[in-house]
């Protein structure tokens, strides 16, 4: 090997290079086992027959995975550049794209050359003595835009603002002349966030906001009188009409008029004039998120000393991806994820074992993660601009780690998460939890998701004295929060009777003279154990409907408890509000008080229901009062009929949420079959068996098989999709065994009540659809904040402002 000419190798091995197509995805930014990249030190080695990029203690592991000698050898290295660069002011609630924040990026200088395996023999490029083959290649792989990149553009490019359906053909009435300035609500004493009806001319002020601030809503209630569309915020009126925020009511977003400027004309605004005074939606809602709460969350202000090493690893944030990487931060911080795809697995095992593309590998990807987040290996103080060396301690930041990889393979089977749209972060965990599982599927003792797991159980009291047991399985307790069991009502009173006079006398309220209410945890955990009247309960018993009583409590006690807060509730008219609320959270809680009993001594179960002729019995029939409210928001008949029954008419936000997530399913538009179910499908033993070692009860395992048409993955899907359908032989299996259930999962963790709290996500925003998340965690006996790739010692953890709150079981 030694004495061969470096370019006599390369043409012997011209067979297994490839000129990449259009359609190759070609990865050049970044390592497909680590978050080496090439500004890395070793540089990055783009395989140039696959096109996937490795760092170099790993690109050996590909030749001798795959046989293929020939590399393209990235290198960037640092060009020193002036300070004296403007910063631009962000216009987009986005980072590193044009419009958003500037990341203020060093500039890179970039090498080249071939590198053959195994003895890594280097050839200069460009050069013309290179193969054309060769020099074709490279030229392809490094004129095309790079995987990784494609990706984040085209995430971001999907919320650009489409042009209005109503501005062409807008009618426009009345000869009101406007004013160039000096303009006040038609209707109220508002004189700032004024919009401007574009049919009429009509001055009304915008929405009041979720803490008191904003306008008093008479602009959109003019709009549900008269149906006039579009309007546009005085103030944001300038000679650049592109930046003028026109808002259109029937669409429900800011929207691009192509006519502004005459409809503008027509009510004699001269816009070349015009200074910019107000805030755009876009750029209040950034404002809004920098108050208070932003402030609080991020302990901005404080002095917050920076931590570096193993397991405090920041995430770089790729565009609204912070709900990501708060929750993968507590993930991560747990012992069962750090041994599953740390302690206990390599990077070279997973290689070893994944697809021949391991970038889509969801089990190579948490290893990378996982190697990426707690080895320390990227967590150290980063080079500012200008320097040449690394800064003192005190005012270093990080870098941190892009999670791409993990968020394309995690993303793929969810097309809201592929998007850079901000969004709620319990319902990532509950995905996530979702796909380990599958992923884990083959060998269920390894899979880390279970230790979130728990069953719960539902008991149902009929006045006839008889009892029925629902029992399904979750990993989070999603908790109500009471606000009239706040613990500071004089207070509240009073600052709502300041507030009140405020408004009248059309005065904003500042954010620090805000009273929020706080409500203690134990009250949200009390709540979810107390007894529920179930009106209108079809009594098996009674052979009639009756009132029924429902508890509910845990058949087992997991590993670590995840309880969610219901901070967004609906309020009248499906419109979504976030609880401003706080929430008293104490470091250790016992719910030992939450344990079901399972069946009692001297308990009789309800007989199983056959109302109204026998062999219809098996077939449910969808509540109309449900099915009419769903329709009535714009549904289809037929698909709220299916939501209702598949949701065993529990209710309209169970039946809305069983609607949303099945839009998709192929057989959304069957019809509903009436034919009676009695003669029995005939159904594989052998895959009851299989749901049956899942820890499903077999009668449920059938019901779920006979729903699915034989099919396990979706019988898996319909029972976690159908939590309250038991089987009443299912529950006389119980009603023999006198002591405490036997719980729904055999396998499932479970210990004592007592739990201490180690991580919280909060979210700071109007909606679980925009504003921002960051987390807190408890490592090595401090709390330590996680936002983005920022990671440092937190001096007043925000506890009573979380959303999501993680606790792990003390073991005594």
């Amino acid at each position: 090997m030694e004495g061969i000419n470096p370019m006599d190798l390369l043409r012997s091995n011209l067979s297994r290079v490839r000129i990449p197509e259009p359609t190759n995805r070609i990865y050049k930014q970044e390592c497909c086992l680590s978050f080496d990249s090439p500004r890395s030190e070793g540089g990055l080695f783009v395989d140039m027959n696959t096109f996937l990029a490795f760092g170099k203690d790993y690109v050996g592991w590909n030749y001798e995975k795959t046989g293929n000698p020939v590399y393209l050898h990235i290198k960037q290295t640092k060009k020193l550049v002036s300070e004296d660069r403007p910063l631009k002011k962000p216009t987009l609630l986005a980072i590193g794209v044009d419009g958003g924040f500037d990341n203020n990026e060093l500039e890179y200088e970039e090498t080249h050359k071939i590198v053959i395996l195994p003895s890594y023999a280097t050839l200069p490029f460009p050069s013309v003595e290179l193969p054309e083959k060769v020099r074709l290649a490279v030229d392809a792989i490094l004129m095309a835009e790079g995987a990784e990149r494609k990706e984040q553009v085209a995430a971001w490019t999907a919320d650009k603002k489409q042009i209005s359906a109503y501005a062409m053909e807008l009618r426009q009435i009345g000869n009101v002349v406007v004013p160039p300035s000096g303009w006040k609500c038609a209707k109220c004493d508002k004189r700032d966030n004024l919009w401007l009806n574009l049919t009429d001319g009509m001055i009304l002020c915008g929405r009041r906001n979720w803490d008191g601030t904003g306008g008093n809503n008479h602009a959109i209630e003019y709009y549900k009188e008269t149906g006039y569309p579009l309007a546009v915020k005085l103030g944001t009126i300038t000679s650049d009409l592109d930046a003028a925020d026109v808002f259109s009511y029937p669409e429900d977003d800011s929207v691009i008029d192509p006519l502004l400027a005459q409809h503008l004309a027509y009510f004699g605004i001269d816009f070349s004039s015009l200074q910019k005074t107000e805030m755009t939606t876009a750029e209040r809602e950034l404002d809004q998120n920098t108050n208070f709460d932003w402030d609080r969350i991020q302990e901005s202000g404080q002095d917050v000393e920076p931590i570096f090493g193993p397991g405090y690893t920041g995430l770089v944030n790729l565009g609204n991806s912070c709900y990501m990487a708060a929750t993968m931060q507590v993930v991560f911080s747990t012992e069962s994820f750090c041994r599953r795809y740390y302690m206990n697995q390599s990077l070279k095992m997973a290689f070893e074992t994944a697809p021949a593309d391991p970038t889509v590998d969801l089990n190579m990807q948490l290893t990378k993660l996982a190697h990426g987040l707690l080895s320390g290996k990227y967590s150290f103080p980063a080079v500012e601009k200008g320097e040449t060396t690394a800064p003192s301690v005190k005012d270093a930041k990080q870098e941190g780690i892009p999670p791409r990889m993990f968020k394309a393979v995690i993303a793929a089977s969810h097309p809201e998460f592929s998007t850079v749209r901000q969004q709620d972060a319990l319902e990532f965990f509950l995905h996530f939890l979702d796909q380990v599982e599958r992923s884990n599927a083959v060998k269920p003792e390894l899979d880390p998701s279970r230790s979130f797991k728990f069953g719960v159980e539902e008991r149902i009291l009929c006045s006839s004295g008889k009892v029925a047991y629902n029992k399904r399985l979750d990993y989070i307790l999603s908790l109500n929060i009471p606000l009239h069991e706040a613990t500071n009502k004089e207070e509240l009173e009073a600052f709502n009777k300041s507030k009140a006079e405020k408004i009248s006398e059309g005065k904003d309220v500042s954010s620090d003279e805000i009273v929020r209410p706080r409500v203690p945890l134990e009250a949200c955990l009390a709540n979810f154990a107390a007894p529920e009247e179930i009106p209108d309960f079809y009594s098996s018993a009674l052979k009639a409907k009756t009132t029924a009583i429902k508890t509910a409590g845990l058949t087992s006690f997991p590993d670590y408890l995840v309880l969610h807060m219901r901070k967004f509730v609906m309020e009248a008219g499906w419109v979504p509000k976030k609880l401003d609320v706080y929430i008293d959270v104490p470091d250790v809680i016992d719910i030992s008080h939450i344990r079901s009993k399972g069946l009692q001594p001297g308990e009789e179960l309800l007989p199983e229901a056959a109302p109204e002729g026998a062999a219809e019995s098996s077939q449910p029939v969808a509540d109309e009062a449900i099915v009419a409210q769903l329709a009535s928001m714009g549904f289809n008949q037929l698909h709220c009929q299916k939501a209702a029954i598949n949701t065993l008419n529990a209710g309209v936000e169970e039946a809305m949420n069983w609607l949303l997530s099945h839009m998709d399913d192929p057989d959304i538009d069957a019809p509903i079959s009436h034919e009676s179910q009695s003669a029995e499908i005939s159904i594989d033993q052998s895959k009851v068996d299989t749901l049956i070692s899942f820890g499903f009860q077999e009668e449920i395992a059938r019901m779920a098989l006979k729903a699915s048409g034989g099919d396990i993955e979706k019988a898996t899907d319909w029972i976690f999709n159908n939590p309250n359908a038991s089987a009443s032989s299912a529950m006389d299996t119980n009603a023999s065994s006198n002591g405490p259930s036997t719980p729904v999962d055999p396998g499932l963790p479970d210990g004592g009540g007592r739990y201490r709290l180690f991580g919280i996500v909060s979210h700071i925003g109007t909606s679980t659809q925009c504003g921002h998340y960051v987390a807190h965690i408890l490592k090595d006996g401090r709390w330590v904040i996680f936002n983005d790739d920022k990671v440092g010692a937190s001096i007043n953890t925000p506890k009573d402002m979380g959303y999501l709150y993680f606790f792990e079981r003390i073991n005594s």
